[in-house]
């Protein structure tokens, strides 16, 4: 199991636009609402799990959800201030534009379209808040990390060196 980064130097590849709401939408049922959110989980995910696994037996030591971070980190490394987000590729958009027209095409497209593109909004919105911080932000798709755990973490390792670097460059 393993991930590739997900652009993780730049945001997701969305045009900015007005603010997304899907207040006043409604999913398909109160029971499929109920179910999808108890299927979806918020942390320690199965490509979390894998992720941190493997970065753990690369020797890597982190703090993981941490609460006072905004976006709550997935992974975390507080000295090199790297945060570390596993994204899922359908809650948070991977290959936007060919998952809206397959959204558009199926039940409920509003209420989907408009929940995801909120969600992209926020990951947004988070990174830049961590980054005016001074934290560096990574992000990675579910599928990437399943794929290819092993970069992932070399990425991740490139990222931390590049960050204590910097920190020993200050006066």
């Amino acid at each position: 199991m393993s991930c590739q980064m997900a652009e993780s130097f730049r945001p997701h590849p969305l045009h900015r636009a007005a603010s997304v709401s899907y207040k006043g939408r409604k999913p398909a049922s109160p029971q499929a609402s109920a179910t999808g959110r108890a299927n979806s989980r918020k942390s320690n995910t199965q490509c979390e799990l894998a992720l941190r696994q493997a970065l753990w037996a690369a020797g890597y030591r982190y703090r993981k959800n941490v609460a006072d971070l905004p976006g709550r980190p997935d992974v975390v490394f507080l000295r090199a201030r790297v945060a570390v987000f596993v994204d899922g590729d359908f809650w948070h958009g991977r290959d936007w534009e060919n998952r809206r027209q397959k959204l558009q095409a199926g039940s409920n497209p509003n209420y989907w379209i408009a929940k995801i593109q909120r969600n992209m909004e926020r990951d947004r919105e988070i990174a830049s808040r961590l980054e005016s911080m001074g934290w560096t932000v990574l992000r990675f798709w579910e599928s990437e990390v399943r794929s290819s755990s092993m970069e992932v973490v070399l990425k991740i390792g490139a990222a931390l060196t590049l960050a204590l670097d910097k920190d020993r460059d200050l006066p």
